[in-house]
């Protein structure tokens, strides 16, 4: 059973644009957003005019006095007027979930052609303004004042980790993680962090590496960014500059927002969008050549290895002691450097990461491509665990 054999349709990722990501003091939002989609538009070899419906991932939550964008796309094109265009939020996961209600209008049949983009504009907010904006992504902490964010409050995952499964290790493991995908970050053109940090300095807490919340420090941290990405979407292929890529299945689930109704370290309803995905692709995880995942915190990503499930809980630190996740292991994760290296503007995440796996399965990814992968997933989410997406991509 795949998508196909589901809908009776195709859904494949014909074109695709992505701009660097990082502090980019000389781009607005709308610029951004008219790069990227001309991009993709033309990566498709198609005219603007053939796109039927648009969607946007972005956040914003205050970090822009411009909360109304869905429009700007228009820029790229006078055949774009009149088009409907909607803006589409869910947290850290809103460039997925763009790209789901894509996939939808398709196999609605309201489109044949669906232009997905997500942008992010933040390095202008003050950190105050940020992390303001990312905390009314939490329940329980909406709107309070916090000395440490987002950040603190994975910092709580990690703590609960370590008191269940023994902490004697894992900021070694989630150093580990860092210094892997700053590693693969140095050959992404994209990325907005392009150093090689090594294992030694990530798991050390030192004056260019500070405590951030216990046990995080600064490296297992994403940063700030500005960037945008775009992929066109359609049921049949148009002789693009590349082959194209297929969405073999996909898969959505939200957890109950209140912590005290979550387990701190299972991310349940992570797991179920990764079940839902492979079930609906037909294929098992060893099925796939790699992974982009949601590192915004090296914690996450050792969670995502145990809610794949790649590992049994409570021994995702097992995916880096037998080189899984590696480049050259049987699963890579995050070649693209991830999050944590390549960038996290909010609203582009989701859409960043679908072009990241499509270049990599039409073997366009330069340094960072792998010996002719065929089948990859992307996994996003918002909030701790909350909304969350997956896909299965497939080479053509």
């Amino acid at each position: 059973m795949s998508l196909k054999d589901q809908f009776g349709k195709d859904v494949l990722l014909i074109g695709w644009g992505h701009s660097r990501f990082g502090k980019l003091t000389d781009d607005t939002l709308e610029s951004l957003i008219v790069q990227v989609a001309t991009e993709a538009i033309g990566n498709a070899r198609i005219e603007a005019g053939q796109i039927d419906e648009i969607y946007l991932g972005q956040f914003n939550s205050g970090m822009m006095p411009l909360a109304f964008p869905s429009s700007l796309a228009l820029q790229v094109s006078d055949q774009l007027a009149n088009v409907p265009s909607t803006r589409v939020e869910n947290a850290c996961a809103s460039g997925s979930a763009a790209f789901q209600q894509g996939t939808k209008s398709l196999l609605a049949g309201t489109a044949k052609t669906v232009l997905v983009i997500g942008a992010e504009k933040m390095t202008q907010a003050g950190a105050d303004v940020v992390g303001a904006a990312l905390l009314g992504a939490d329940y329980d902490m909406a709107g309070k004042a916090s000395t440490t964010g987002f950040t603190g409050l994975f910092a709580e995952v990690a703590k609960h980790y370590g008191k269940r499964y023994g902490s004697g290790s894992l900021g070694d493991v989630l150093g580990t993680i860092a210094a892997k995908n700053h590693r693969n970050g140095v050959d992404n053109p994209y990325a907005q962090l392009r150093k090689d940090l090594g294992e030694e300095f990530c798991r050390t807490v030192s004056d260019k590496n500070p405590m951030v919340a216990d046990p995080l420090r600064r490296t297992d941290c994403s940063p700030v960014s500005d960037g945008a990405a775009a992929v066109v979407l359609s049921v049949a292929p148009t002789g693009g500059v590349t082959a194209p890529v297929r969405l073999a299945g996909f898969g959505q689930a939200n957890d109950f927002f209140p912590a005290e109704r979550r387990d701190p370290t299972e991310f349940a309803a992570t797991r179920a969008s990764w079940q839902r995905a492979l079930g609906m692709a037909g294929v098992g995880l060893e099925e796939l050549d790699f992974a982009e995942v949601h590192d915004c915190f090296t914690i996450a990503e050792l969670l995502m290895y145990e809610a794949m499930g790649l590992t049994e809980r409570g021994q995702g630190a097992r995916a880096l002691e037998e080189g899984w996740v590696f480049k050259d292991g049987k699963l890579p994760v995050n070649v693209s450097g991830g999050l944590k290296a390549k960038g996290h503007p909010v609203g582009a995440t989701g859409v960043s990461q679908h072009v990241m796996a499509a270049m990599q399965l039409t073997g366009t990814a330069g340094a960072m491509q792998l010996a002719n992968p065929r089948r990859a997933a992307v996994q996003n989410m918002g909030g701790v665990g909350i909304a969350n997406y997956v896909s299965v991509l497939e080479a053509v």
